[in-house]
Formats: C-alpha cells, sequence, structure tokens
C-alpha cells in the first residue's frame, strides 16, 4: 500500500517496502517568505509567483519520509505578564465577535451603487524597476516564442498540484488541484477555495486539491495569463490595508474600482500575469478618502473605514438561505395526517 511522502517539497507517495536511499527529491530548510520574494532556506531560487514556488524542484535527495510532523503547539501561560496578555487578547476577541454585523446594519449601502475608479500613486521605486524591464522586454518575449516545447519533468501549474509531465501519457492523468488562492492570514494558512486552515506550512502543502480537471503544464492559456496572487490584508482604528503581493505591476492597465462595499481588483504584473478578485467587504468605506499605493514589489489597497469600528473579517459571507428541509417534511407528515 502506498504512503504519502512529507518531505518538503516533494508530495508523492511511495511503497514502505521499496524506498531508496536517494527515491526523494525534497527541501531540508524551511520556507522564506521576503520582500514578496518566496523560497527555501536550504537553496538560492526565489520567485515572486506562489505557483512557482510550490513547483521549485527539492535541492536533496534521500529516501521518502511517512512520518507526519506535529501541528505546533502553544506554550501553557505561566508568567503574569504572559496571563495579562492573554486576557487582553481574549478581550480583543470578544470585541470583534460583539461587533455589530454588516448585514444587520441599518444604514450599509447597497451593493449596486455606481463603481467609481479609486486613485493610485506609482512610487519612484515601481517607475524605475518599469524602465529596467523594458530594455530586456524585447529578447525575453523571442525566447518565450521559439521555446513552445514542453519539456519531461515540467511541474503542473495548477495550485496544490504535485504531478511533473512525464510525456503525452500525463496528459489524461486527473489532475487534483485547489481553484483559489492561497491566503496567509494571522499565522493562519488555507485556500481560499477550501478554507482548511492549518498554523504549520508542510500540512499546509501536503493539502490534497479539492478541485479535478486538466494538468496545466503553460501558464499561457489562450495568449492570457490569469494566475493566483498570495495578498493578505490588515486594519487600523480608521484603514483596512490589502497587500497584494504582484511584483513590477503595470499602472497603465491595472486598477482598483470600488463602491462603499464593494471591490474589483484588476492587476497586471511581470508582462502578461494577470489577477481579478471581486470582494464584497465587510463593512463600508469612504471610496473619495481611499488610495491605491503601486509599489515594486507588492500594491496597497489602502481604504478608509466610515465608521471608527473593528472589521471581524475582510469580506461578506453570502447569504444563508433558509433550510426547506423541515418546511417539506411538516407538509409530508401534514398529508399524511389528512390521509389518515
Amino acid at each position: 500500500m502506498s504512503v504519502l511522502c512529507y518531505n518538503k517539497g516533494c508530495g508523492q507517495r511511495f511503497d514502505p517496502e521499496n524506498n531508496p536511499d536517494d527515491g526523494c527529491t525534497y527541501h531540508p530548510g524551511i520556507p522564506v517568505f521576503h520582500d514578496a520574494l518566496k523560497g527555501w532556506s536550504c537553496c538560492k531560487r526565489r520567485t515572486t509567483d506562489f505557483s512557482d514556488f510550490l513547483s521549485i524542484v527539492g535541492c536533496t535527495k534521500g529516501p521518502h519520509n511517512k512520518e507526519k510532523p506535529p501541528e505546533p503547539v502553544k506554550p501553557d501561560v505561566t508568567t503574569s505578564g504572559e496571563k495579562k496578555e492573554a486576557d487582553n487578547q481574549k478581550k480583543f476577541n470578544e470585541y470583534i465577535i460583539s461587533a455589530p454585523k454588516p448585514q444587520e446594519a441599518i444604514n450599509r449601502p447597497s451593493a449596486d451603487e455606481p463603481m467609481v475608479r479609486m486613485q493610485h500613486k506609482v512610487s519612484a521605486s515601481l517607475k524605475q524597476a518599469l524602465e529596467k524591464l523594458k530594455l530586456s522586454e524585447n529578447v525575453e518575449e523571442t525566447k518565450e516564442e521559439d521555446s513552445d516545447e514542453i519539456k519531461i519533468g515540467t511541474s503542473c501549474k495548477n495550485g496544490g498540484c504535485t504531478k511533473s509531465f512525464e510525456g503525452p501519457v500525463s496528459d489524461s492523468d486527473v489532475c487534483s488541484y485547489h481553484s483559489g488562492v492561497p491566503i496567509f492570514h494571522e499565522g493562519m494558512k488555507y485556500w481560499s477555495c477550501c478554507k482548511r486552515k492549518t498554523s504549520d506550512f508542510n500540512t499546509f502543502l501536503s493539502q490534497e486539491g479539492c478541485t479535478k480537471g486538466t494538468h496545466l503544464w503553460r501558464k499561457k492559456d489562450e495568449g492570457k495569463k490569469v494566475v493566483p496572487c498570495r495578498f493578505d490584508w490588515h486594519q487600523t482604528g480608521s484603514q483596512v490595508i490589502i497587500s497584494i503581493y504582484a511584483k513590477n505591476a503595470l499602472p497603465e492597465i491595472s486598477y482598483v474600482d470600488a463602491n462603499s462595499t464593494t471591490l474589483n481588483i484588476h492587476v497586471v504584473f511581470e508582462g502578461e500575469k494577470e489577477f481579478e478578485q471581486k470582494i464584497s467587504l465587510w463593512g463600508v468605506i469612504d471610496v473619495s478618502r481611499s488610495v491605491v499605493n503601486m509599489m515594486a514589489a507588492k500594491i496597497e489597497v489602502a481604504m478608509k473605514k466610515s465608521e471608527a469600528m473593528s472589521w471581524a473579517r475582510l469580506d461578506l459571507p453570502p447569504p444563508v438561505a433558509p433550510p426547506k428541509e423541515k418546511e417539506s417534511q411538516k407538509e409530508e407528515a401534514d398529508s399524511e395526517d389528512e390521509d389518515e
């Protein structure tokens, strides 16, 4: 029976009775995220794209490992200082939970309000980076046009898939992947499509995809590269800030349209990569006092809160439809009583 290998960067299944010393290619180090660059501490390769990071081939060979790493355990509160900090955090969490639900707010504006293009500011670092890219743009385009063949060993570009191209037979394999985007928030890691949260990065990488489909060997898709992009958010008393880790975004064709309760994000970065996201906001913002700050390594959408209150989350959950099972069961019971 095959078992899952828990070595970082592997994720393959193997036979424990046939486990050679060089059967696994993995990363012995830890993941490193710094200034929008992603990589492993054990090797030097870095990338800004999360799907590229997941497909970085391991730098070390060894046997497969069937031992699942334990979840990190938080230490018990022992000192008075730590207890006070924990009590403060508990009070803060209670305040968040007790905050009024936005759908219950009387004056919440309609989501059908006209959308307005949010003003944006371009940093000097982004302007300099784009000027440098223009010098080598033509050379890179020529190289891409000359190489259309899929090489053996090419990793699938779908998020969460660990398969590699082994020839035409690989096209018939079913791809298990994540259709959403990776989200890292307050120490938790999960995919937006299935939201299986974990604090351990190895467990996050080994999560099996929640969607079935075909492998994606090339990022080009009919001339358009719509890719996932890591983003995070945090808040202050007066603002909510979304950080989109898209490197070298193009200011001329990137934009954020918004009204008081909705965002439409469209970012073109690193040439032809596109990222799109629509968010129904938990709270209400003042669009006229909000701004998009475009930098070389990321984009920050700084939204001014209409009311100085803490948001429980970034997005507004969709309304839950009332259950119909009880109603149908009641109708069936009533009809049975009438028959009797």
